[in-house]
């Protein structure tokens, strides 16, 4: 397994203004068509989660994320067994357009061996989750 801390990342969003500025995207966008979601920030449980949290949602700097892994075989069906499962998150701050290019995308960990980790998935989450409880407790210095 490997792990990438993404902490320095989050901190690098940070470190341009434009970027920066994009990242209050969530907050200052108008749905046009009641009812309409174009993004997670126009759910309902993205409002109860701020109804839930307000100390954290008042902060509108404050970084919200999303994650998925899906797993593959490099070596195709070449008769030998091996896999490798990417984690990858990405900040849900940003526009629809902005959030799912590459950039924004942040390779965390990759889980490589001779089989998939099925049901074990969330002892390689461990760093990133440990990661992620610390900056809920005490915050990243940007």
């Amino acid at each position: 397994m490997y792990y990438f801390p993404l902490t320095p990342r989050l901190q690098r969003l940070y470190a341009s203004k434009v970027i920066a500025k994009h990242m209050r995207w969530h907050v200052e966008h108008q749905i046009d068509e009641v009812g309409l979601m174009c993004h997670p920030s126009d759910s309902l449980v993205w409002k109860h989660f701020d109804q839930e949290h307000p100390t954290f949602s008042y902060e509108t700097r404050n970084v919200r994320l999303g994650l998925c892994t899906n797993g593959f075989q490099p070596f195709g069906q070449s008769g030998q067994q091996y896999s490798l499962w990417p984690v990858i998150v990405t900040p849900y701050n940003l526009s629809p357009s902005m959030c799912m290019k590459d950039e924004f995308m942040f390779l965390t960990i990759i889980v490589s061996g001779p089989r998939n980790p099925k049901y074990n998935i969330d002892v390689f989450l461990q760093p990133l989750i440990a990661e992620l409880i610390y900056l809920w407790d005490v915050g990243g210095n940007i």
